[in-house]
C-alpha cells in the first residue's frame, strides 16, 4: 500500500501511535516528548497535517478524543524503502544490497 507522503517530523507522531496504539492528545504529547523537546502546539500543528492526510483518524472513546494510525507501520516502511530504491537504486533491490555488502565490508566488526 502507498499512503501519503509523511514527513520526518509527522513521523514522529506516527511512531508514538504505533508504539503505544490509539492515544489521548494528552497522552500523546507525552509520548512525542520522550523523543523531542516539542511544545503542544507542535505537535498539534503535525497530528493535524497526519489527519488531514488521512494518515491517523480519530474517534470519541470513552467521553475522550483518541488518535489511530490509519497507516500501519508496515506500510510505511515499504513505502520509504521503495521510495528510497526509486530514488537512489533505480529500484533496483539488488542494487541496494551489493551498497550495503560493500560498505559493510569496509567497517570492522562491532562489538
Amino acid at each position: 500500500m502507498t499512503g501519503p507522503a509523511i514527513t520526518e517530523a509527522e513521523s514522529a507522531v506516527m511512531a508514538a501511535l504505533w508504539r503505544r496504539g490509539p492515544l489521548s492528545f494528552v497522552d500523546l504529547i507525552d509520548e512525542v516528548r520522550r523523543g523531542s523537546a516539542w511544545g503542544d502546539a507542535t505537535i498539534k500543528t503535525l497530528l493535524n497535517r497526519l489527519m488531514r492526510k488521512g494518515a491517523v483518524r480519530s474517534e470519541r472513546e470513552d467521553g475522550r478524543q483518541r488518535y489511530h494510525p490509519v497507516i500501519s507501520r508496515e506500510d510505511y516502511i515499504a513505502g520509504e524503502v521503495g521510495a528510497l530504491l526509486d530514488r537512489l537504486f533505480d529500484g533496483r533491490p539488488d542494487a541496494l544490497v551489493e551498497h550495503l555488502r560493500a560498505r559493510h565490508a569496509d567497517r570492522p566488526a562491532s562489538r
